[in-house]
């Protein structure tokens, strides 16, 4: 007589440390094998589109930087860049400099941490605290940029609100002089490890398609073989004038096309094009004032405007309504981490269990960016 079985119902989450943040994901499971999976979100849903009905366009700034607490300066930017493009407002082009320094820099200690946690994610914890030791020391960049360390509400509508100390940018040079030989120490200990590419290679692959129908972006839709980045295919800021590859999954290196793996990978190679790109603007940045104060009070006039750029997740749109007033008529807000939620219940389905934890840390998901 064949063995009998039944499905069981587990709930992953909310409070699970796989989950990276406060999410819950209802399993039906037949022993390890899943057969349903569901992701259950706004356990920390905090308003944030309201609140920004009800506070003045400068003042919704700083809660910009709780939408992905791990790229609030890329947040801040993309916020700044819709009102600044609905207004009419210009930005000096040192400040123009300044703020891609910070979003790169941003950028880096994202990645940083989403490798690092994968890692642990998947029984290495010794990475973890190699990513958190580089993120320290551009913290205390950003500390001594801004007077803060997670949340930095530094851009402005107009450039920035505070132009880069004395010394900053040497500083910078010999933490990227650092940097970029231990971008090469990650690949010995965690890229190029036997156990972590056989954990994740083959692993919830997602097609090219199912990438595009999904609504993928950044990382996630590159690691499917879709070449598509905002700083270069709609240039915005300074992006236009540098000079960057977007590295795009289908490798012989990165594993198959649109798994674990190459989702991991694309990472360690945007931070490659970060380092370029951060001396880039080293190198170019003028002269000049860091912020355009000609607008005392900003009033935009009534129209519709989307604007969106390319944040550590992808794609990061505000869409704002205006009615004229001194404050937004609406304020909706796409993040990377939302559309990285609607491809789990297809993707994760049929999974092992210990392979959906490999999923949510490969697609790299912040829940304050799912729920806002």
């Amino acid at each position: 007589m064949p063995l009998a079985t039944e499905s069981m119902v587990l709930n992953m989450g909310p409070h699970h440390p796989s989950t990276h943040g406060v999410l819950r994901f209802i399993l039906r499971t037949d022993g390890e094998v899943i057969h349903h999976c569901r992701p259950d979100i706004g356990y920390l849903h905090r308003g944030l589109e309201k609140i920004a009905e009800k506070v003045s366009y400068a003042h919704f700034m700083p809660y910009t930087d709780r939408l992905d607490y791990l790229a609030a300066m890329n947040c801040n930017l993309g916020y700044a860049i819709t009102v600044e493009r609905a207004a009419g407002i210009e930005v000096p082009p040192r400040a123009e400099y300044i703020r891609v320094l910070v979003a790169e820099l941003n950028r880096i200690i994202s990645h940083l941490i989403s490798v690092g946690t994968f890692a642990m994610d998947m029984g290495a914890v010794t990475p973890f605290t190699h990513s958190l030791r580089e993120r320290e020391w551009v913290n205390d960049l950003f500390e001594e940029l801004c007077g803060s360390r997670l949340t930095y509400n530094y851009v402005r509508f107009g450039g920035v609100a505070l132009d880069l100390p004395d010394g900053f940018l040497q500083r910078l040079s010999r933490f990227l002089d650092y940097f970029e030989p231990r971008l090469r120490q990650y690949n010995r200990f965690i890229s190029k490890n036997k156990i972590f590419k056989e954990r994740l290679v083959g692993v919830a692959v997602i097609s090219p398609k199912d990438a595009l129908d999904y609504k993928l972006v950044g990382p996630n839709l590159r690691a499917s073989g879709i070449d598509w980045d905002l700083r270069r295919d709609e240039p915005y800021s300074v992006y236009g004038e540098l000079d960057f590859d977007v590295p795009v999954g289908g490798g012989a290196e990165m594993g198959e096309l649109g798994d674990c793996y190459s989702r991991y990978w694309i990472r360690i190679r945007e931070m490659e094009q970060s380092v370029r790109i951060l001396r880039q603007c080293m190198e170019k940045i003028p002269d000049g004032s860091h912020w355009n104060r000609s607008k005392k009070k900003l009033k935009i006039e009534p129209g519709e405007f989307y604007v969106r750029t390319e944040a550590p997740r992808g794609e990061l749109g505000f869409y704002l309504v205006s009615k004229g007033g001194l404050k937004p008529h609406r304020l909706k807000i796409m993040t990377g981490s939302f559309s990285a939620m609607s491809i789990v219940e297809k993707v994760g389905s049929g999974l092992m269990v210990a392979d959906l934890v490999a999923l949510i840390a490969s697609l790299d998901v912040v829940a304050p960016e799912v729920d806002r």
